[in-house]
């Protein structure tokens, strides 16, 4: 809240950089443990489910109504992007206070806290998206020198774990598949959505001209998730199963990018209008069920790990999503000709295609399992 804050009355860039990463630490803390605090009070069940839906519910809201809003925020005034949050999380902070339960405090692992891994494992991440982000601007010999560094960081991490008293990851909880695929298709959801929206603003923006506000109104649209997540979702939870609404949520989304992939030079708001509402009912059946099968036979004292990979999942895949759509579209895109543009956005539009794709493809298989219902 107070580094937010800061980043509001910023006039240096540095300013502004440190105040995004200090949030960003803080959201690091805040997302895994908002989610633990659903999975240890609730038993594991129908009360649970129910629970961490509406939760996921409010999450899959915030998340695109959130970037929604910062662009009517910024047609006012960017540094209202960062204020506005510190007047939220002023009346969050006293709500928590007053809601949720205190704890009993714990005693501090006796190994401490994994320094080693934590900044090991952010070095890879970091590498692979700088990879991604560069690739069509640097040689090829960088790119791959990048790229062996992150894995090389990823290797060096993996061993550190294996020795540590006190791991930041216990890798043996790697070792369930539906862990895996949950979290590949936490990354790969939110990866395409950001992909998208980021594609569309920029055709929305450089391309026809419109303003922040109108841009801002056009996707919202896409925050009808806001109201169906908590609501429907968990109805449709339990009459068809967990990984069952699932997999249509994210079939849907591949819907949605491919009705947007024939992208014209003149589209309105109506043109757009389908994939939008696709995209939203989209977001809106599989975020919710991500979390429940990124959670679900998880033990109580790994609760929180599991809310911790999962939130990791989340910015990860938004950040690399990210990165590969601006990859493509600078690739493609020959020259500052309205023609040029379009092809780069039509190229960019791939991407959140193929991330929806590879995400069915890969939580399938977890139709052969019991599904888990909501109450």
């Amino acid at each position: 809240m107070l580094f937010s804050g800061l980043g509001g009355l910023a006039t240096e860039g540095w300013v502004l950089i440190l105040s995004r990463f200090v949030t960003g630490v803080a959201a690091a803390f805040m997302a895994p443990a908002g989610l633990s605090i659903i999975t240890t009070t609730f038993a594991a069940g129908r009360a649970r489910n129910q629970a961490v839906l509406v939760y996921a519910g409010a999450g899959a809201g915030g998340f695109s109504l959130g970037m929604v809003t910062g662009g009517l925020l910024t047609s006012v005034d960017w540094r209202w992007v960062f204020f506005a949050p510190v007047v939220m999380a002023a009346v969050i902070l006293v709500a928590a206070v007053a809601v949720i339960p205190r704890e009993e405090r714990l005693d501090r692992p006796a190994g401490g806290f994994d320094v080693a891994g934590t900044v090991t494992l952010t070095g890879a991440m970091v590498l692979l998206v700088v990879t991604v982000v560069r690739a069509p601007e640097v040689e090829v010999w960088l790119s791959l020198l990048t790229l062996a560094a992150s894995l090389v960081l990823l290797a060096v991490f993996v061993a550190v774990e294996r020795r540590s008293s006190s791991p930041l990851l216990r890798l043996g909880i790697l070792r369930s598949a539906p862990l895996l695929r949950a979290n590949a298709g936490a990354m790969l959801l939110v990866g395409a959505f950001m992909a998208f929206q980021f594609t569309v603003v920029l055709y929305l923006q450089e391309l026809r001209g419109w303003s922040e506000i109108e841009t801002g109104l056009a996707l919202a649209v896409a925050g009808i998730d806001a109201v169906l997540a908590p609501t429907l979702t968990p109805l449709l939870v339990n009459r068809f199963g967990n990984a069952r609404v699932l997999v249509v949520g994210l079939a849907l989304s591949v819907v949605a990018y491919l009705l947007l992939l024939p992208l014209g030079p003149e589209w309105d708001f109506f043109r757009l209008l389908p994939a939008l509402l696709a995209l939203g009912v989209a977001f809106a059946l599989a975020y919710g069920p991500l979390t429940i099968a990124a959670t679900e036979d998880v033990r109580a004292e790994e609760q929180g790990l599991a809310s911790a990979l999962l939130a990791t999942s989340f910015q990860f895949g938004a950040a690399l999503g990210l990165a590969a759509v601006t990859a493509v579209i600078v690739a493609n895109t020959a020259g500052g000709t309205p023609g040029a543009l379009l092809d780069g956005y039509r190229a960019g539009l791939v991407v959140p295609l193929a991330a929806g794709v590879l995400g069915v493809l890969l939580t399938a298989p977890g139709l052969r399992r019991r599904t888990v219902r909501a109450e």
